[in-house]
């Protein structure tokens, strides 16, 4: 197994999950010359071992190993952990790629793959997951009718400061509408800015996503309010959106 060092403060945490030592390791070495804090593990429940010692900014996932297959450990990734999910995986059929991306992957790669392509893919979904190294000094908070959305930590409270958990997807598709306050957005758009280039394969994914957040800052997720459908056209944050400097 490559070795693993101690990540500097500035470095994007990498959790690698995969059986094949031969794929493993050549990757992992390379992952930490292109500038990531890697740890390995060889299956789920070593990956879940590894997830109580340090905090990750994404995982790479084989679906198919030996005990928990990869889709249980992503649901798990993202329902629990908020953690962006990359699929590393020999399985090149479509509905393998939308069920990985519908319970929340945030993209695919078939083996074999471009070392440098897998990066170029890491660092899109950081940066749409928001984890993309900052300045400080450019730190804003987004408040919206009583509520607070903090990019940098990723967390939603509500008027009364009570933080809700939200996925990566959800956070992903809320930074989407709130950059982009009354203005209807359509299904494309919003796939393109949440899903990035596999997007296409299910363009209804979308409803659901917005079903899911409507239900958690919505006061009636059935009479939505905040964000309003717009027949033929999309969806659109009803709401005026301040952005906050941070301070101190």
């Amino acid at each position: 197994m490559a070795t693993e060092r101690s990540p500097e403060p500035s470095q994007l945490r990498v959790l690698l999950v995969d059986d094949e030592p031969a794929l493993r390791e050549p990757l992992a070495d390379y992952l930490v010359r292109q500038g990531f804090a890697v740890t390995q593990a060889a299956t789920a429940a070593e990956a879940r071992s590894r997830l109580t010692e340090a905090g990750f900014d994404l995982a790479l996932l084989d679906i198919m190993m030996p005990g928990e297959d990869g889709l249980s450990l992503c649901r798990h990734l993202v329902e629990a952990r908020q953690l962006p999910v990359i699929f590393l995986t020999a399985r090149g059929e479509a509905t393998d790629r939308i069920v990985g991306l519908e319970i929340g992957a945030d993209d695919y790669v078939v083996k074999p793959f471009d070392p440098r392509e897998l990066v170029a893919r890491i660092r899109s979904v950081l940066r749409r997951a928001g984890r993309q190294p900052s300045d400080p000094d450019d730190a804003i908070v987004y408040e919206f009718e009583g509520w607070k959305l903090d990019p940098l930590k990723r967390r939603l409270s509500d008027h009364e400061g009570a933080v809700v958990a939200i996925s990566s997807a959800e956070f992903r598709l809320l930074m989407a509408l709130l950059d982009h306050p009354r203005q209807v957005l359509d299904r494309d758009r919003l796939l393109d800015m949440v899903q990035g280039r596999e997007a296409h394969l299910f363009d209804r994914a979308i409803d659901n996503q917005i079903s899911r957040l409507r239900r958690k800052i919505e006061v009636d997720s059935r009479n939505p309010q905040l964000i309003q459908t717009v027949w033929g056209g999309g969806y659109m944050l009803a709401a005026e959106v301040r952005k906050l400097a941070v301070t101190g």
